[in-house]
This record gives C-alpha cells, sequence and structure tokens, in this order.
C-alpha cells in the first residue's frame, strides 16, 4: 500500500497515469481528437478563471496568460481544421489555394507564428522580468 500512496505522491507519475488512461480510452471508443479537442477547451477555461483570479487580486490583467489562452485557442481550431476538415491532398503549391479550408489553415499558421513572437516580446519586456534581471545584476556587482 506504501508503494502506490508513493507513486501517486509524484506528480509525474500521477500526470502519466491520468495521460496513459485518457488515451487508452480514447483509442478504445476512437474518441482521440475529440478528447484532444475539450482537453484544449478546458485549458482555455482553465486559462480563463486564471486570468480572472489575477484580476480579481492583483488588479491587473498579465498580458502573458492572455497570449496563452489565443495560443490555445488558435491551436484547436488549427487542429480540427487539419484533421477532422481538410480531406484534400496537396500535388502541387497551387493545391494550396484551391479551397477556403486551405485558406483557413495558412491563416492559423500565421496566426499561431504572430501569436508565439507576441508571447516571446511579453515574456521579454515583462515587468517582472527586467526587475528580475536588475536585482541579479546588482547582486552580482
Amino acid at each position: 500500500m506504501e508503494k502506490v500512496k508513493m507513486f501517486f505522491q509524484n506528480r509525474l507519475y500521477l500526470e502519466v497515469f491520468l495521460a496513459a488512461a485518457l488515451f487508452l480510452i480514447a483509442a478504445v471508443f476512437g474518441l482521440i481528437m475529440e478528447v484532444v479537442i475539450y482537453a484544449l477547451y478546458f485549458m482555455i477555461f482553465l486559462e480563463i478563471v486564471r486570468v480572472l483570479i489575477g484580476f480579481i487580486y492583483e488588479n491587473r490583467v498579465k498580458l502573458r496568460i492572455l497570449i496563452d489562452i489565443f495560443i490555445i485557442l488558435a491551436l484547436r481550431e488549427f487542429i480540427v481544421n487539419v484533421v477532422k476538415i481538410n480531406k484534400e491532398d496537396f500535388n502541387s503549391i497551387i493545391d494550396v489555394f484551391a479551397s477556403s479550408t486551405n485558406y483557413h489553415i495558412l491563416i492559423f499558421s500565421g496566426v499561431l507564428v504572430f501569436l508565439f513572437v507576441l508571447r516571446f516580446l511579453a515574456k521579454v519586456t515583462s515587468p517582472s522580468e527586467y526587475y528580475n534581471i536588475n536585482y541579479e545584476k546588482a547582486n552580482k556587482v
């Protein structure tokens, strides 16, 4: 019994166990994409609640968390468009521009790249990052 308790106290083992269990259940019922899509929805709701709680307690909104929400939302839309909707073959570059679904995929790809660049800039220019860097420089001297 002690080994089982230690197994579930270690967070990594618990996460791997839950992920494997969810994957096996989804694979048996053929619902892997639905599980991924709904897991992304769940993550979006978690991040929204995190923003609201941060706003209530700190009276400010962290831009980094909002960008994370939009990245997750764009990833979900990208997965839906690529896997569930897009049933087309690409034989040449002209085929990419042949349907509106392919335009959506290109737009979501551009949005994702833009959001990742914005996320990087939000991290680099955040006030907490600025003060941590200056504090480390002051302590080195």
